[in-house]
């Protein structure tokens, strides 16, 4: 049956086939890291008896847990990868989160939870592993299709992980949506193991640069590197910042009337939405016109959205610009993937997108708890106005980090 299968992908590049598998697998990463979103608190609440303060503290530790690990030991698998290969590494995540999110049907407290949630981000990385591994195999004039296409499965399977995550809970149980989701890592390990191929030369440990000095001493232009770590880590603050009170808000502008689930439930995807449709256009639009018009173009977009819906006075208007601001994230987050593949060299391309992936995690612990400080402090409108802020530090760090790259092709 093996055979069988394989002989489908023959008629296609190795690149080809690996994209096509490891777009699966980012978005089944991506669903069975956000599944749980929806039931957080509730599946917290199951496994003892805690008061509405310790409840929150639990849930938003264990919601947070996996990012903060996972921001810390990035880097580390991101060189490892390096001298071992990101296939073994795509393996290895596939595997430990399968066993880790099997395992977390069986807790019986909140702290077994935690330890779970922690393991979970320690094992975390096959989505960078998968955007190093397609950097340094396709052709570098598609890089830009390409990482568009796997961010739009990352992105999917963080849309409709929740979703996933909410049908099975009423069909089956809050346990039991561990058990279908760690069944369908181990498949994904299973795909990566039997069909993606990887011509990996392995390095000599001493021939591997150490630490980040040597690593960024290897380009020629090491600050368009920082500047789209910081770019990364922004736009997933601004993103992210209003998550954890767009329900409220939304109550608030629908005057507590009406199906406020289903409305925080559709916003709350629109921007995924946009984005897994319009990514893979502006991704060869990029390789076309430059990646730096598609990137400045869509940080100027997203300031002009985040200031606008700061101004919301209807849930109509609200949905509207939440559509718009998954127009500005399929330009940004591509192009920042893409002129990371293009830039790095082979032999640190692992690393360089953990760090990425560390910066992403930074931004998705930290934008959650800034928007829940301004709206607790001054309102829900003013998170907006937060987040149009950070994106004029994002376009002062794209200006000052990528001015002195006109010149170059990729930079047309």
């Amino acid at each position: 049956m093996t055979e069988k299968i394989k002989s489908k992908f023959s008629f296609q590049a190795d690149w080809q086939r690996n994209l096509v598998v490891l777009w699966f697998g980012c978005f089944m990463t991506g669903v069975g890291s956000s599944l749980i979103t929806p039931f957080i608190s509730l599946y917290v609440s199951s496994l003892g008896h805690f008061s509405k303060t310790e409840l929150n503290l639990w849930s938003g530790a264990i919601f947070a847990a996996s990012f903060v690990v996972l921001a810390i030991v990035s880097p580390l698998w991101g060189k490892l990868a390096d001298e071992k290969g990101r296939k073994l590494m795509l393996l290895r995540a596939s595997l430990g989160m399968a066993i880790t999110i099997t395992l977390m049907a069986y807790v019986t407290a909140a702290w077994q939870l935690l330890l779970l949630r922690m393991l979970l981000g320690a094992f975390s990385g096959f989505i960078s592993n998968s955007m190093a591994l397609m950097a340094s195999s396709s052709p570098k004039e598609k890089s830009g299709r390409v990482m568009s296409v796997l961010t739009t499965g990352s992105v999917a399977g963080t849309l409709i992980g929740p979703l996933i995550g909410g049908v099975l809970v009423a069909w089956v149980g809050y346990r039991h949506v561990f058990n279908v989701t760690g069944v369908i890592m181990f498949l994904v390990f299973l795909l990566a193991l039997f069909f993606v191929k990887e011509n990996f030369t392995p390095v000599k440990k001493d021939q591997v640069a150490q630490g980040f000095k040597q690593v960024f001493s290897l380009f020629s232009h090491p600050a368009v590197i920082w500047g789209m770590f910081l770019t990364t880590m922004i736009t997933q603050m601004t993103n992210q910042s209003i998550n954890p009170v767009l329900s409220l808000y939304v109550r608030e502008l629908m005057h507590y009337q009406g199906n406020i689930t289903l409305m925080a439930g559709i916003i709350a995807a629109a921007p995924g939405l946009v984005t897994l449709v319009v990514a893979p256009q502006l991704g060869r639009l990029g390789d076309r016109i430059g990646q730096k018009k598609i990137l400045g173009a869509g940080l100027f977009f997203s300031m002009v959205v985040f200031a606008a819906t700061a101004f919301s006075q209807s849930v109509t208007f609200l949905l509207i610009m939440r559509f718009l601001v998954g127009v500005s994230d399929a330009a940004i987050l591509p192009s920042v993937q893409a002129i990371l593949a293009k830039e790095a060299p082979r032999q640190v391309t692992g690393r360089i997108f953990s760090y990425n992936q560390s910066a992403q995690a930074i931004g998705a612990f930290a934008g959650p708890l800034l928007g829940s400080v301004i709206a607790g402090f001054i309102d829900y409108r003013y998170v907006f106005v937060a987040s149009s802020i950070l994106v004029i530090i994002n376009l002062f760090n794209y200006f000052t980090h990528t001015g002195g790259l006109k010149s170059r092709a990729l930079w047309s």
